[in-house]
């Protein structure tokens, strides 16, 4: 059972923040990202928090590498337990997966360089079913510990660390000796898994911000929640500082400088004095400001060249007005941030709908079978995730408009589905299973782009992803074709199909 507390809530001023520059934050970031939601916290109140509608404060939203922090914790409370050491050889534990004949560099890999980033290999290892005995067979270039290199299967293998030695399953481990102590419901916590059935630590669990908020609250409290410790202090200070140097990351991405400072265990060091970070791709933040006793957590999808260190400067300009003193009550200022907050949203695919009565009518109800091609509403991003193969597609579907909404029934792996799209400018939700995905929840939102082609936005609402979907109708063809979106850009080459009318 879930047992963490509710965070109280309060003004900005009341814990030295100017409403005026939170509206100034949350202005700013809409203007170099596609935010989902932010929280903040100060001296243990909730100061400020909104979501851009369609995401909202229960949903979970995908971490990515943000996981990796998790994973982190799952290894740091087995060594507070006992139950694991940070010197302790991966060989001794996986001895059954070494190589016939081991090199020394890999005799000497620990569990702590795993949690640096610093096995040394000289490649990443595929994702397959063996993912952890082909991890191993990597050649070592460098010697653990010294050389910096992200590895997200190395993270997972963190996971497969915490149940060899536990003899427990990573998610409940954590179900038990983490979130239930902290706040965290489990019960809408996913884990994306590898081939084999391991969670994948690296980067496929999915988490609320608040959730993210709450564990990186945990190291700001030196691993103690609610005076029970969860953590060693010894642990939580070795993760939360430079263990191994990262200034070789300004190779592949200069403009991440951010990334240059160093990183912990699964944690990254900030530019900012003191200030440290979990981190995932397109921007799932959750950091941590000791000195100002601040937490600032945050889910969007950064995408332009720079990812997301444009939101990390924001915030970092953001951290600088934040004063010592509580401010004066500035009810106007407090007021309109907080009705801001209420109503944020992202820009709907269309602003003005018409109806196209002639065509709808036309293909209301009708049959059409694919022949040619594939097509569907999952993304090609999601299939790369953890070695998941790409989906059989649609192989029929039928539409029906009413005022307001288009029914959308298809056959996909055998199965019937139906889901609903909204013509009128909106958001529709629907829960889409597809066998091995983990998140269902589907936002759907059409529009005629002109008199023959219905344009479906397809967002993914647990993750930053999105599909354009065309319907192309043209006497007894549809030419269908879909575009892989992340934020405000195209990803991809577009999927294509051809259906005919039954």
């Amino acid at each position: 059972m879930m047992t963490g507390k509710k965070f109280e809530r309060t003004t900005p001023e009341a814990v030295g923040i100017s409403s005026k520059s939170l509206e100034q934050l949350i202005e700013n970031l809409e203007r170099v990202t596609e935010m989902h939601g932010i929280m903040i916290m100060r001296h243990e109140k909730i100061c400020a928090e909104g979501w851009w509608a369609p995401y909202a404060p229960g949903i979970r939203h995908s971490l990515h590498s943000l996981s990796k922090t998790y994973s982190a914790t799952a290894v740091g409370i087995a060594v507070t337990e006992g139950k694991v050491s940070l010197d302790e050889k991966i060989l001794s534990i996986f001895s059954e997966k070494a190589p016939e004949n081991p090199d020394e560099y890999l005799k000497q890999l620990t569990v702590k360089d795993i949690l640096c980033m610093g096995s040394g290999m000289e490649r990443l290892p595929e994702v397959t079913e063996n993912w952890l005995q082909a991890y191993l067979e990597v050649p070592i270039k460098h010697r653990p510990g010294t050389a910096f290199q992200y590895n997200s299967v190395g993270s997972t293998l963190l996971c497969a660390i915490v149940e060899r030695k536990t003899g427990i399953p990573t998610e409940e481990y954590l179900k038990s000796r983490l979130f239930d102590k902290i706040g965290i419901d489990s019960d809408n916590f996913l884990f994306e898994r590898m081939p084999d059935g391991t969670v994948f630590g690296g980067g496929g669990f999915y988490a609320t911000t608040e959730d993210n908020l709450r564990l990186m609250k945990l190291y700001k409290d030196g691993g103690v929640w609610d005076g029970e410790r969860i953590l060693s202090e010894e642990y939580v200070k070795m993760a939360i500082s430079k263990q191994i140097d990262t200034a070789t990351e300004k190779n592949g991405n200069p403009e991440a400088t951010d990334n240059f400072l160093g990183y912990g265990f699964q944690i990254w060091v900030c530019q900012p004095e003191n200030v440290y970070r979990a981190d995932g791709a397109m921007g799932q933040f959750s950091i941590v400001f000791p000195d100002q006793d601040m937490i600032i957590s945050v889910n969007e999808t950064a995408s332009n060249a720079h990812w997301a260190q444009n939101t990390l400067d924001e915030i970092w300009k953001f951290a600088r007005e934040v004063r010592e003193e509580t401010l004066p009550e500035d009810e106007a200022a407090s007021t309109h941030l907080k009705e801001k907050l209420s109503h944020l949203s992202l820009e709907a695919p269309c602003r003005q709908c018409s109806r196209n009565r002639e065509k709808e009518s036309e293909i209301n109800g009708k049959c059409y079978f694919v022949s040619e091609g594939r097509m569907g509403f999952e993304t090609e991003i999601q299939n790369s995730h953890a070695g998941l193969k790409p989906l059989e597609g649609i192989t029929e579907f039928t539409m029906r408009f009413v005022p307001g909404t288009c029914e959308m029934k298809f056959c996909q792996q055998g199965k019937e589905h139906e889901v609903l799209i909204a013509t009128d400018g909106s958001w529709r939700w629907n829960r889409l299973k597809l066998d091995g995905r983990v998140n269902s929840e589907l936002c759907l939102s059409g529009y005629w782009e002109d008199k023959n082609c219905f344009v479906v936005h397809a967002r993914w609402i647990e993750t930053c992803y999105e599909n354009e979907l065309k319907f192309c109708f043209e006497k007894d063809q549809v030419h269908m074709s879909r575009m892989n979106k992340v934020g405000r850009y195209m990803t991809s080459q577009p999927l294509t199909a051809t259906a005919q009318k039954a």
